[in-house]
């Protein structure tokens, strides 16, 4: 069952000033159209953003516990609506119900957090270097901010940018993922019944060149919050530096799990499986290359090829599907165009390495999960993000060639390893070079009260979720008070 969805501007949902609109398929079924969507162009960009310049003058005035109330209550209808907004967004892009299920839990974790900030939102204070003279420090809102968010995490990732954002005292002009607008437009429609006023949280559906470009460039626009591919983080940097507009990026990973001789192997192994083929290998935290110490190579590679062979690829509908469809055709031919980039750089394929077909797969994105095996670190294969359900197994001789290999990459998001041994893990904490490190699990499994980014390729240094985040979305103000009643003058009258 289809429903056409609109934008949301100034507090009205809104069809696009063109009037064009554009599909949403179920990625596991072509046949099941999700919705219709506004087809957003500039001059829809121009209203949102002129509605949120508009709250934003009352909004930052609202106390800020106030203002955590309206996040608060959001958080408890997300937690009422679970189950259909879960298995709306399995619908849209593909993931298993549990995985749905856990995306919008985050949602309402990052909401409750979130808004606990309200009371606190600390400031700094100190002691002044003059008598009678009062020094402190506070948060303030930085104005009109843009989502743009991605298809894989469709409630959770919107929830760590907004929610923070708006308890901040900021207004906000949202653009989901075309893949994914449903999930989007049914999270403003909570923020809308929780009581947002009117302005503070705009949302517009369309492409990254008619809606996003417009919406980062736009002067009123302060801030631009962007999860997504690194090239794209770039075409932003550039655009935001030209205008020293604030940036958070939170970009690509090539991330790896390591596995010592001495490491709990059946623990190694359940960890491997979810990291690299949970959501169908579509995270920026995925596990994309495992790194094995020779002594159990040989015996985990055969453990691993098995389990892999026995995953159940399917609808995310379906209760015992393990793995989903991708999420559209073009990332199923990017995951086949990798898959043939391996066998010429002379990787083993192991298992998997194709489409999955026939009856009741026919209509919809679906891809075995893959191995590759005898892979060299300068393959493209260990380079490069696939997103997708394609996994390379590296070989090493010690710890300190794992920790090596694992740094060997332009990214540095999430990390892993798999140890007995405090003081290798410990080692390994200090040295590798990602933002997360696991030890005696996956990489991916991140907790809202925790910071998220990392290095390299993967960001600018900013972090989203945990009190990190605030650091985007307020600017800090410094205050003195002279009650001296005289001209005193720091650094000089002092000495």
């Amino acid at each position: 069952m289809s429903e056409t969805y609109h934008n949301f501007i100034d507090g009205k949902w809104v069809p696009a000033r063109s009037g064009k609109t554009f599909e949403n398929r179920n990625p596991a079924n072509q046949e099941d159209l999700v919705g219709l969507f506004p087809d957003s162009d500039e001059s829809d960009v121009n209203a949102a953003v002129a509605a949120a310049r508009r709250a934003y003058e009352s909004w930052r005035l609202v106390p800020a516990p106030r203002r955590a109330e309206i996040v608060r209550r959001a958080a408890t209808l997300l937690e009422e609506r679970k189950e259909d907004l879960a298995r709306l967004m399995t619908r849209e892009m593909g993931k298993v119900l549990a995985e749905t299920r856990g995306d919008v839990q985050e949602a309402i974790d990052c909401g409750y957090f979130a808004s606990g900030e309200g009371r606190r939102l600390y400031g700094d204070t100190a002691p002044s270097e003059m008598p009678n003279k009062v020094a402190y420090s506070v948060r303030m809102p930085v104005g009109v901010c843009a989502m743009i968010t991605p298809w894989n995490f469709p409630m959770a990732i919107p929830s760590w940018k907004i929610f923070p954002a708006l308890v901040c005292g900021n207004a906000v002009v949202f653009k989901p993922a075309t893949d994914t607008p449903a999930s989007a437009a049914k999270f403003v429609d909570v923020l809308a019944e929780a009581g947002i006023p009117d302005g503070v949280v705009n949302f517009l559906t369309g492409g990254g060149k008619s809606v996003g470009g417009p919406l980062a460039a736009h002067p009123d626009v302060r801030v631009v919050s962007f999860t997504g591919s690194s090239e794209v983080g770039r075409v932003l940097a550039r655009e935001c530096g030209t205008r020293l507009k604030r940036l958070s990026l939170e970009l690509g990973g090539k991330n790896a799990q390591i596995v010592m001789e001495d490491a709990n192997l059946d623990l190694a192994l359940e960890g491997v499986l979810w990291g690299a083929f949970g959501t169908t290998g579509q995270r920026c935290t995925a596990t994309s290359r495992l790194i094995l110490h020779r002594p159990i190579a040989g015996v985990f590679l055969e453990r691993l090829i098995e389990a892999a062979r026995a995953l159940k690829v399917g609808d995310g509908l379906n209760p015992s599907t393990q793995v989903g469809p991708l999420v559209n055709e073009g990332q199923r031919e990017t995951t086949a165009a990798y898959v043939e980039i391996g066998k010429k750089e002379g990787a083993e394929l192991v298992s998997g390495g194709e489409p999955v077909t026939g009856r009741g797969f026919d209509q919809g994105f679906f891809y075995r999960p893959t191995v590759f095996a005898k892979v060299r670190p300068n393959m493209r294969l260990a380079r490069e993000e696939i997103f997708g359900p394609v996994l390379s197994v590296l070989t090493v001789d010690s710890f300190e060639e794992a920790i090596h290999v694992q740094n060997d990459t332009p990214y540095g998001l999430s990390s892993s390893i798999y140890t007995q041994d405090v003081n290798r893990a410990m080692r390994a904490i200090r040295d590798i070079e990602a933002g997360i490190t696991y030890v005696n699990g996956p990489t991916i499994g991140a907790e809202v009260h925790m910071p998220f980014g990392g290095v390299k390729d993967t960001g600018n240094g900013h972090r989203e979720a945990s009190h990190t985040v605030l650091d985007v979305f307020t600017e800090w103000k410094t205050v003195y008070i002279d009650y001296s009643g005289k001209l005193q003058r720091a650094q000089i009258d002092n000495h």
